[in-house]
């Protein structure tokens, strides 16, 4: 398999969460948005290292994902607080608690 396909479902994947993050203003939708362009990126990550023959691309992705796995976890957190203290997981009212 060439590369190429690889790059193309990956900046698919990547627009298709740009386009989420840009739109959403529910942060669920965001944070989902979020995962998709780190899967995109982990996607590109295995096809160089596939291309090149190496398993150094492999081990940044498995690194990639911890770091997802937690940015999730800190993102659920911060909208469990945001609905508990308004009732609602807009981004919009998120910036009425500063302060």
């Amino acid at each position: 398999m060439s590369l190429q396909p690889l790059l193309l479902l990956s900046a698919a994947l990547f627009c298709v969460g740009i386009y989420g993050v840009v739109s959403r203003r529910n942060a669920v939708g965001i944070l989902l948005s979020v995962e998709l362009m780190m899967n995109a990126v982990n996607i590109n990550l295995v096809g160089f290292a596939h291309y090149h023959a190496s398993h150094v691309g492999q081990v940044f992705a498995v690194f990639s994902i911890a770091l997802t796995v937690a940015e999730v976890v800190v993102g659920l957190a911060l909208v469990i607080l945001l609905s508990r203290a308004r009732k609602d997981i807009a981004v919009d009212s998120a910036e009425a608690l500063r302060g």
